[in-house]
């Protein structure tokens, strides 16, 4: 009977699953979406490895060879990701159909001795210290956070397994961080805004203090003045983050109550606010770069329901992101299986950030 449904969802149309405009995270989406993490984690090609080669030595080394954890998905940051993914539905969606087959592709990732060759990649290789920096860094804090916080002695093998590339990652980024003088504004990978937020929640969940704080001062250098942000340029073409929204997301994690409002309200003009509330025109789902606009729709929803949540009833944008939420996330989820393995890779993740 398992089997008979995994076969059936296949081939059922992603868009009819929302019929009824339907945006909660069901056991039939959440099982649709699975299987793009689960069909990429192991696939080696095509692949964007980033690696820049210092000596003749390296150039037959293949992704699997550099990375033997997260060298499928097309790129590391997306594999990291996908596997972030996959143990966000073990522990939200414990009854998932192919829970058998996500708990055996996990298992062969987190093994002890392949975290570690991920680890030494970071200080190994001419230009290690700078790798996934900081987007990937923030998706690998993001996995080892729903690691940490999942009471499963299955997890907890897991987390354990993965504290070496953990550790890495925390000491190049408390390295770097008072070293990076101005934040990427940028609506892709190199975004600090993003990254740091993640970093924040992590911190918090792992109570360590000291990084909080230094995240936290960070973000105030960068984001704590910032007024009139020209959200009405916003999109770039190939953007899947919006830069104001990620900086107001991170700044609600930051600030409270009035502060936070206040802030806000000098943050924004309306023109900003109206750009961003369009639906991203995504004009070619099978291009690499033009699908990065569905990210921007998820992103975008995600964003939106925090920055909602820690608003007072009573201001304006609560009710407004929270209904533009719904509407990019109704828009974006049929068109996460409608293109090419150029969005396949990477877009459940993000799909599953919004919903929840």
């Amino acid at each position: 009977m398992k089997l008979f449904l995994i076969l059936a969802l296949t081939v059922v149309s992603f868009s009819s699953l929302f019929s009824q405009s339907n945006t909660k995270l069901t056991d039939e989406i959440a099982l649709k979406l699975s299987t793009l993490p689960l069909n990429c984690i192991d696939q080696e090609y095509p692949n964007k490895p980033g690696h820049t080669y210092g000596s003749a030595d390296e150039v037959g080394l293949s992704p699997k060879a550099l990375h033997p954890v997260f060298y499928g998905c097309f790129d590391w940051h997306s594999s990291v990701h996908g596997h972030w993914m996959l143990i966000r539905l073990l522990k939200t969606k414990p009854d998932i159909v192919n829970i058998n087959e996500i708990i055996t592709k996990l298992n062969n990732s987190f093994n002890k001795s392949d975290v570690e060759v991920e680890a030494a990649y970071f200080t190994k290789y001419v230009t290690g210290k700078g790798f996934e920096r900081t987007y990937g860094w923030a998706w690998l804090l993001k996995l080892d956070e729903e690691l940490v916080s999942w009471d499963s002695p299955m997890a907890r093998q897991w987390h354990k397994n993965l504290q070496p590339l953990t550790n890495q990652i925390i000491q190049l980024w408390t390295e770097y961080l008072p070293k990076q003088t101005y934040p990427n504004r940028t609506g892709v990978h190199p975004n600090s805004a993003f990254a740091l937020g993640f970093a924040i929640d992590w911190a918090r969940v792992t109570g360590n203090k000291e990084f909080e704080q230094a995240l936290t001062k960070k973000s105030m250098e960068f984001y704590g003045d910032n007024t009139e942000t020209p959200a009405h340029l916003e999109p770039d073409g190939a953007d899947f983050f919006s830069p104001s929204l990620e900086i107001a997301d991170l700044m609600r994690r930051i600030l409270s109550g009035n502060d936070f409002e206040k802030w806000l309200n000098a943050f924004y003009m309306q023109k900003g606010i109206d750009r961003i509330s369009e639906i991203p025109i995504v004009s070619d789902l099978s291009d690499y770069q033009t699908v990065h606009l569905v990210g921007l729709s998820f992103s975008r929803a995600w964003c939106m329901k925090g920055i909602a949540k820690s608003l007072p009833v009573g201001h304006p944008l609560k009710p407004h992101f929270e209904e533009t939420a719904q509407k990019l996330l109704n828009n974006a989820l049929p068109l996460v299986f409608d293109g090419n393995y150029g969005g396949e890779h990477w877009l459940a993740s993000f799909a599953l950030m919004a919903l929840e």
